[in-house]
């Protein structure tokens, strides 16, 4: 991830790793700010935070191998379950995307 961001690695709260930042707004002018892509060692798996949506990288979570998806989250039990290269492709992307809706 930081090969990817060039950012170094960020706590946000007590256990999330991020990488990067962005400044979101609502619909009602409210703003936030959250790392452009970043991680959680959980006990019982490994969160990664795709902010761009991991559902709309469906193509490339076909080839990465044992992993469960939420909205924004790919949940990973093992590195060794999934295919790397994949991995680096889908955080390469979701930080473009992000960059390119939220970055000015």
């Amino acid at each position: 991830m930081k090969t990817i961001t060039g950012e170094s690695p960020q706590m946000w709260g007590g256990s999330i790793v991020g990488f990067g930042e962005y400044t979101y707004t609502y619909a009602s002018g409210k703003t936030g700010d959250w790392p452009l892509i970043g991680f959680s060692p959980r006990a019982a798996k490994m969160s990664i935070y795709l902010m761009s949506g991991a559902e709309n990288h469906t193509d490339l979570l076909k080839k990465l191998g044992k992993h469960k998806i939420g909205k924004s989250c790919l949940y990973v039990n093992n590195l060794s379950d999934i295919h790397i290269g994949v991995l680096e492709e889908l955080i390469s992307i979701s930080v473009k995307t992000m960059i390119d809706k939220w970055k000015t």
